[in-house]
């Protein structure tokens, strides 16, 4: 068994979330599919809610952490009764939450990044506002958000107390007893989009949710945009911002193949990425391979840019293995990794064998994996990455670095030339300076590769399309546009 990419443990989830409304139809079955064709974003709770006219509201949440959520949530849904719902898959907090306040009863689940919880925290409680304390001991962050909502004369105004409050992130669906309430993130960086069939609405991060449940793309939501959604339709409550910056890491790693963000493909932008890579690429080798499941498809646009055939020299097993499913526990994370990718020797043997990946995070692990293809009977092995080497942690997505900077392979190696304070990591965010040279030489030489490569900022911001000011790169290159007003 090949335990090539353990690091994908080392990049958080962020979760996801899936809201509908419909006519005249219960919601249940739309809501119950929906929120699982989210299960790729988040690996620890699952929550859903739903609101009737005769019987109020009704919430469930589970752990996801020894089993998936189908499995969790099947039984109980002849409880759910109503049109209209919100789920959440999420690696944070216990959501949705209920609440009861002078702007009526509703139910919240968010995407969020708090990184001021505390001070939050200490403003509500010196308001005398009380806290629950059940996620894991700690704050709840959803539950912040609501009580920043409630402390506004309507959600309009609620939800900007959240947006000028919070530093970090926040995009997040509300169920009221008159309708959903979606509102993005005041940069945009998470996405929410709303999608229409025959009697219904739904509101998702993933469209992907959209495709067999019948639905059609009909708009995205803008940054900070707050967007009222009925059985009849949708309006804006409150108008986008004019400044967007979105997660990049969308495309490159969180994103189902078949989602759209900004109208943007996410298989489209990775074989793109791949593509330009392999058109640009001198390395000799006889085929390219795909580490399942995000570095398939910028293996495809790799050989087809390169001019060479695709192969898979690595197969997912999946039947005993559901793609919601990944323990808490990091030694089970990295089992289960390992017994999911099967490399294929026949493939292997006597062969230049070249593979695509998202990213790579701390790498520990790869050595002994790259030594094991070696072993296999693979002649040479070079990666090539879909996104520029990870060198800042981010401050707005749960992904990366959770409790230091030297979880990234980068920093250690930067901390190893330039001492324990590090006064020149920006030269080497900058692909092609002696610094960013030096330091891939390194990774690739403690990964026993024989090549390693890295795409460019250029090239990820031609593949996904939207212009470089609209997309977050502060990972690769920290640059960030957080102390700014987004709506300037």
């Amino acid at each position: 068994m090949l335990l090539l990419r353990p690091e994908i443990n080392a990049l958080n989830k962020m979760g996801g979330i899936f809201g509908t409304i419909a006519k005249e139809n219960p919601c249940v079955t739309d809501l119950f599919y929906g929120t699982d064709y989210h299960s790729h974003l988040g690996t620890r709770r699952a929550g859903m809610a739903t609101y009737s006219t005769t019987e109020g509201f009704f919430r469930s949440i589970h752990s996801l952490e020894s089993n998936y959520f189908r499995s969790r949530f099947e039984a109980e849904l002849p409880k759910f009764k109503g049109n209209s719902g919100i789920g959440v898959i999420s690696d944070t907090d216990a959501q949705p939450l209920l609440m009861k306040s002078h702007l009526g009863r509703f139910a919240i689940v968010t995407v969020a990044k708090l990184n001021n919880m505390e001070e939050i925290s200490d403003h509500l409680l010196q308001m005398n506002m009380p806290l629950s304390e059940f996620s894991s001991g700690k704050i709840n962050q959803t539950e912040l958000i609501s009580l920043l909502i409630i402390q506004g004369k309507d959600f309009v105004s609620g939800i900007e107390n959240v947006h000028d409050t919070v530093k970090g992130s926040c995009t997040m669906l509300l169920l009221t007893e008159d309708g959903l309430i979606a509102a993005r993130d005041a940069w945009g960086r998470t996405p929410l989009v709303i999608g229409k069939k025959d009697g219904a609405y739904a509101v998702a991060s993933e469209t992907t949710s959209f495709s067999n449940l019948g639905y059609e793309i009909v708009y995205y939501i803008g940054p900070g945009e707050i967007v009222k959604i009925t059985a009849d339709g949708y309006h804006t409550i409150r108008p986008a911002n004019k400044q967007m910056q979105i997660c990049s890491f969308l495309w490159i790693y969180y994103g189902f193949p078949t989602s759209f963000y900004e109208g943007k493909n996410v298989e489209d932008m990775r074989y793109e990425t791949g593509r330009i890579m392999g058109r640009e690429d001198k390395t000799e080798v006889d085929y390219a391979s795909g580490i399942p499941d995000s570095g398939i498809g910028m293996a495809i646009g790799y050989a087809e840019g390169h001019g060479v055939p695709y192969n898979r020299g690595i197969c997912k097993y999946t039947p005993t293995w559901p793609r919601s499913f990944m323990p808490v526990n990091q030694e089970m994370r990295n089992l289960v990794a390992k017994m999911k990718l099967i490399p294929n020797s026949a493939i292997l043997k006597d062969k230049r064998v070249l593979f695509c990946d998202d990213s790579i995070v701390r790498g520990t692990q790869l050595k002994d994996s790259t030594k094991l293809l070696h072993e296999l009977g693979a002649k040479e092995v070079h990666m090539r990455i879909a996104c520029p080497p990870l060198i800042y942690a981010c401050p707005f997505v749960n992904f990366s670095a959770s409790k230091s900077e030297l979880e990234l392979i980068t920093r250690r190696i930067i901390k190893d030339f330039e001492g324990d304070n590090p006064k020149n990591v920006e030269a080497y965010s900058k692909t092609g300076s002696p610094e960013y040279n030096r330091m891939v030489a390194e990774i690739a030489r403690r990964l026993n590769l024989d090549s390693l490569k890295f795409s460019t900022i250029e090239s990820i911001v031609e593949a996904i399309g939207l212009p470089k000011c609209q997309i977050c790169t502060h990972c690769f290159d920290g640059s960030s546009f957080h102390s700014l007003n987004p709506q300037k």
